[in-house]
């Protein structure tokens, strides 16, 4: 009801300048614009398609408007993104990333080029240099497979070009931050042979200070460059390669102190004299600065990896086939300080993750006047080694005895989980009549994971596990063209996520999760396309959820909720009154809850509580987006733009008991930018200013173990963060 009063404003808004501007205006302007996407897997209007889909051109992209992954949660609705300590955390109509043991896969599918990218912690290096960014939301099982219970992200990079061309842009900002990103693109034999070379380097101060050390943390200092070939020896065949490579070292990703939960501030740290950025504050009596921390240990970020990817398309006549290719390596170190104070209490947390994938899929598409067809297979190899090691300094005084009688042993789980996975699936759509379409799919997949390690806490087991998975997902839909305007569309999908076997883990195999998806939902463009608007609402049926927690023997587990179910609706609205004037809009409503589970509270000795009725986490009720998009001509010199957008994201929780020692309150962002192009597009210059109103935003947040009191860390949103960019294309 929100969503339809807000949409309703919006309309009322818009309406008049839309109804006086569209005969006067009608060859002046083509509207709000029609975006072909790839997101079902072929190419299509997205107004045509009967599906929430959204994208973001390459317009929305760049320093100042969507620059990561992180970012993307403001412009997509029911997208919520909160990185953990480097890790990629996307929720999709509350369903995503709920573990955090080492394998733990994610909800959405995610994905680059269409070669899908396995590892969480990948998903944050690769967002440069990109043309459009899909989303579908909703289960995906049928085109996408494994891990698409909530949905899928496709990150779609700029191609080689037959004409020389190429762009440079050189920013700076607040916290001395230099990001340079460009390309050079043009042919090496003509039309048959085009390349394209981009790359990115992005360096920046901390956030934050560790005042026991001095030194910034919440820094960032990467590069990343892609080169890319296109061959195109005709007879409708193209060959498109790329490489890629990324690196990053610094201090990011650190471990923020919240406080405590059931035990009193430093209960554990005062033992030997240590103090948390909150007992510090208040000895020297300052107000707490929660971007700052007070550690003993620096957090350290070390990650790197390349990638190759190869896409062979045939094209003859209706017939399409698509073969992709691709292989990824991507190694990462992190150091955080699980105690979160100046002392070390067995605080010291290392963690090393090393993935080695390899992936093939051949898609074929055939259309005709009646029938549409889409088939495919997929191969997945996964080989990730991980290990997480503790040094259990000072954990003798826990027990009554001589602090260091422990100094030399350590809490270590390690090993390797190997993974193969296996799809195939078909899809056809039948125009029934001219304005009547039905479609229905299906595909199966089958996974087998294999784990070899050990884990070891005062002493050591073997944790060798073996385990195969497989699932039947179907999708039915049904699209009714009411008009050239206005489509009509009901799904039925279901999705599925394969189970888990966690590296070096005495966690018993986690099951598969599934998710039965219902929408209905209606597309349509009004006053010759000036005013596009779709509306959408959803049930989610969610079985066997991996929810994932620190347990009452200080180790992490990762459990099978019963179930849960999801539902909402989504509003977007897009607005083009005049010629130089856009706006945008979403609203969305969400009520995800589980219906079973019970798990153990830490705030009542691991006492087994009845979960029913409470809200999943990452799920906020709702959200709202307002934008604006205004174009000043400047004579002969050029125009200048002008753009805002406020963002309102509800509470969230981030533990399934709904604490409000881990939430996120109800919080908005306000972002602008001011920016004037040269008449010849050729120089730009760009004065933007992000999360102007400096909102404090936790992103995550998690429940230590009881060891160290079940205190609260997390991460954080950036704060206030602005700039000017210096635009070139040539």
């Amino acid at each position: 009801m929100t969503a339809l009063l807000i949409g309703s404003s919006l309309l009322a808004f818009a309406a008049p300048a839309l109804a006086q501007t569209a005969t006067a205006a009608a060859e002046e302007t083509a509207g709000v614009g029609e975006i072909i996407v790839t997101a079902t897997r072929s190419s299509e209007s997205l107004s045509k398609i009967g599906a929430s889909v959204s994208a973001i051109g390459e317009d929305a992209l760049g320093a100042g408007k969507v620059t990561e992954i992180r970012s993307l949660a403001a412009a997509i609705p029911n997208l919520s993104i909160g990185d953990q300590f480097g890790v990629n955390r996307a929720f999709i109509r509350g369903i995503g990333l709920t573990s955090i043991d080492l394998g733990a896969d994610g909800a959405v599918a995610f994905l680059q080029d269409s070669a899908a990218i396995a590892r969480p912690a990948a998903q944050l290096s690769g967002f440069y240099d990109i043309a459009r960014v899909e989303v579908l939301r909703g289960p995906q099982g049928t085109l996408y497979g494994r891990g698409a219970t909530a949905g899928a992200i496709n990150l779609i990079t700029r191609r080689p070009t037959e004409e020389f061309s190429g762009y440079l842009r050189a920013t700076y900002g607040n916290y001395n931050a230099v990001m340079v990103e460009g390309a050079i693109s043009g042919p090496l034999a003509g039309d048959k042979v085009m390349a394209r070379l981009a790359g990115k380097y992005d360096r920046r101060d901390g956030y934050g200070q560790n005042q026991t050390t001095g030194n910034d943390i919440d820094n960032r200092d990467a590069y990343a460059l892609r080169a890319s070939v296109l061959i195109a020896p005709g007879g409708d065949l193209d060959i498109l390669l790329s490489g890629e490579y990324f690196k990053e070292d610094d201090n990011n990703y650190a471990f923020h102190y919240f406080g405590p939960t059931v035990a009193p501030e430093n209960a554990l740290g005062s033992i030997l004299g240590g103090e948390t950025i909150i007992t510090r504050s208040q000895r020297l009596g300052v107000p707490v600065n929660f971007r700052d921390i007070v550690s003993d240990q620096e957090p350290l970020n070390r990650r790197d990896g390349f990638a190759l990817t190869g896409t062979i398309e045939w094209h003859p006549g209706d017939l399409n086939i698509k073969s992709i290719t691709a292989y990824r390596e991507f190694t990462r170190f992190n150091r955080t300080d699980l105690d979160a104070s100046n002392v070390w209490m067995f605080g010291q947390n290392n963690y090393d993750e090393k993935s080695t994938t390899f992936s093939q899929e051949f898609i074929g598409t055939w259309k005709s006047d009646k029938w549409d067809l889409l088939f495919g297979a997929t191969y997945f190899n996964e080989k990730l080694f991980g290990s997480v090691r503790v040094p259990l300094v000072n954990l003798g005084i826990l027990f009554g005895l001589p602090a260091n009688t422990f100094d030399n042993q350590n809490y270590h789980q390690q090993g390797n989980v190997f993974i193969d996975a296996y799809g195939v699936y078909g899809q056809a759509s039948y125009a029934v009549t001219d304005k009547l379409k039905l479609t229905a799919g299906v595909r199966y997949s089958y996974e087998k994971r294999r784990g070899v390690g050990t884990f070891d806490f005062l002493g050591q087991v073997s944790t060798n596990k073996e385990r195969g998975w497989g699932a039947v997902t179907p999708t039915f839909g049904i699209n009714y063209q009411a008009s050239d305007q206005t489509l009509l569309y009901a799904t039925v999908t279901r999705g599925f996520k394969s189970g888990v076997i966690n590296v070096g883990s005495q966690n018993d195999v986690i099951n598969p999760e599934y998710a039965w998806g219902f929408e209905a939902g209606v597309k349509t463009n009004a006053f010759d396309n000036r005013l596009s608007a779709s509306l959408a609402g959803f049930y989610i049926d969610y079985s066997d959820l991996q929810v994932g927690f620190v347990g009452a023997n200080s180790v992490v587990t990762t459990v099978n909720a019963a179930s849960a179910r999801n539902y909402g609706m989504e509003l977007e609205l897009r607005a083009r009154p005049t010629p130089e004037l856009t706006l945008e809009m979403f609203a969305t409503w969400l009520d995800a809850r589980y219906t079973e589970f019970v798990s153990g509270d830490y705030r009542q000795g691991f006492a087994q509580v009845d979960l029913s009725g409470n809200r999943l986490s990452n799920a906020p009720p709702f959200s709202l987006r307002f934008a604006g998009n205004y174009d000043i001509p400047v004579g002969d010199a050029g125009t200048l733009n002008l753009r805002a957008d406020v963002n309102v994201q509800g509470k969230v929780f981030f533990t399934e008991f709904n604490n409000n020692d881990a939430v996120q309150p109800t919080a908005t962002t306000v972002n602008a930018g001011l920016r004037f192009t040269t008449k010849d597009d050729r120089w730009s210059i760009d004065l933007w200013g992000r999360n102007i109103g400096n909102a404090f935003i936790i992103s995550n947040n998690i429940i230590t173990a009881p060891l160290f009191n079940s205190v609260r860390v997390g991460s954080l949103a950036p704060p206030r963060t602005f700039g000017a960019t210096l635009g070139f294309n040539f």
